[in-house]
């Protein structure tokens, strides 16, 4: 009873927060409207989670929370003396993609022998429909050139670990879900600049090679982090399995370093060293923190996920904070219009998958993982490469917009979807 009305008094703080936002909003006081929506967003956060079936959606409502404050207050969110925040955005990228990787496993990867056609259809669905959807709402809505290619970059992107979570809750084929995750992500370094070269190539200025790179370290190395990680946290139970999953790693590092003196102008012994620090720093301290890990936390994985959610769950609000405030002037001039383009395409995405898959007479759990995973993409990895171009303010604004936006869609479909229980998934669900 008294966590009942705890909750309740939230809900009214909020109501009156936003009715008094609402009011000086349309008066002569818009100025002094920030307080009341950044205390009506806090106080609507913590209510809903007196609510089974709304407490999903706290989340969502405290990046919008960010979001606000950003725009209201942006000074503190772009510098503290000469340090410029927006640097923090591919480190804490590259911790949410160790969190990734350490919640995978070469199983993930194993799944398209066991799924060929869910993920050829999801991958080939992924690539097509969310770029090309890209640029047709950017031409439609007419935005500045580098707004638009922020948009196209976002179709561009693999999905991330959100769709993961929303076909769980929608009761969709979560294996299904992993495993184009884990595919769409490991074809990224290719195809997202190849993408991105193609659609947005007369938008702005593409350096395939260098977005090549840009993906590698901030995707592919620290989950590739993340997987060593979970191999030694679990124990080798095989070595030789354990080597071989060490070489290809490995190996990758040494792919993204030969691209990268191959297509810059990289001395050998620049080569040496950079392929020394990726072993330093993405082989050899997640063993090292593997085993730090099971001395300290007893390998308790249940623990282990509860901080790499938290950590990840902070670096996403982090990071939209950061390149709102860093794109407030650009935002002020075509937010709304942002926000519905990046809306439409979020749409797009989950109505052109869902329906492609019925129309290649797939079962409803696949229809229902493909329209999540090619609706919902990694906004966080848009966003670094956004960085990485130069143009946080700019190409990176429809990446921040889009990842709150995603998450509150679908979430909402998901919950819906769950609510409908397919045949298939009645008979193996548990309730």
């Amino acid at each position: 009873m008294k966590s009942k009305l705890f909750y309740q008094a939230f809900l009214a703080i909020a109501v009156l927060s936003l009715l008094i936002f609402t009011a000086l909003y349309f008066s002569d006081n818009s100025g002094s409207t920030g307080p009341f929506l950044i205390s009506g967003l806090i106080a609507l956060a913590i209510a809903v989670r007196g609510s089974s079936a709304l407490k999903g959606f706290s989340y969502s409502f405290l990046i919008l929370t960010a979001v606000c404050v950003s725009m209201y207050y942006p000074e503190y969110f772009l510098r503290a003396g000469d340090f410029e925040f927006k640097k923090l955005i591919v480190p804490l990228l590259q911790i949410i993609m160790f969190g990734m990787g350490s919640q995978m496993s070469l199983k993930d990867f194993a799944g398209v022998v066991k799924m060929p056609k869910g993920v050829i259809v999801g991958v080939v669905c992924q690539f097509t429909i969310m770029p090309i959807m890209g640029i047709t709402v950017a031409t439609m809505f007419n935005f500045p050139p580098e707004i638009a290619a922020g948009i196209v970059l976002v179709g561009s992107s693999p999905s991330g670990m959100a769709s993961n979570v929303m076909a769980f809750i929608a009761r969709a084929n979560l294996a299904l879900s992993v495993t184009l995750t884990a595919f769409a992500t490991l074809l990224s370094p290719l195809l997202t600049p190849l993408l991105m070269k193609t659609f947005a190539g007369q938008l702005i200025e593409i350096n395939f090679w260098n977005m090549m790179l840009g993906i590698f370290n901030m995707v592919i190395l620290p989950i590739c982090a993340g997987l060593i990680f979970n191999l030694f946290s679990n124990g080798l139970k095989s070595k030789s399995n354990a080597i071989s999953q060490i070489a290809s790693y490995l190996l990758i590092m040494f792919l993204k370093n030969f691209i990268a003196f191959q297509t810059t102008e990289m001395a050998t012994i620049d080569l040496f060293a950079n392929l020394v620090f990726d072993v330093v720093m993405f082989g050899l301290l997640p063993i090292l923190g593997a085993y730090l890990f099971k001395y300290f936390a007893k390998g308790d994985k249940e623990l282990l996920d509860k901080m790499l959610s938290f950590i990840s769950m902070l670096g996403i609000g982090i990071i939209i904070t950061i390149i709102t405030a860093a794109g407030r002037d650009s935002l002020l001039e075509v937010g709304l219009l942002l926000i519905l383009a990046c809306f439409l395409h979020n749409m797009f995405g989950y109505s052109l998958g869902y329906l492609l898959s019925k129309l290649l007479r797939m079962n409803e759990q696949d229809c229902r993982t493909i329209a999540l995973e090619v609706g919902m993409q990694n906004g966080g990895l848009a966003s670094g490469l956004a960085l990485q171009m130069g143009k946080v303010a700019t190409v990176g604004l429809a990446p921040a917009i889009f990842g709150p936006m995603m998450n509150i869609t679908g979430s909402s479909l998901a919950t819906w979807w769950r609510g409908r229980l397919t045949t298939e998934s009645n008979k193996g669900a548990i309730e």
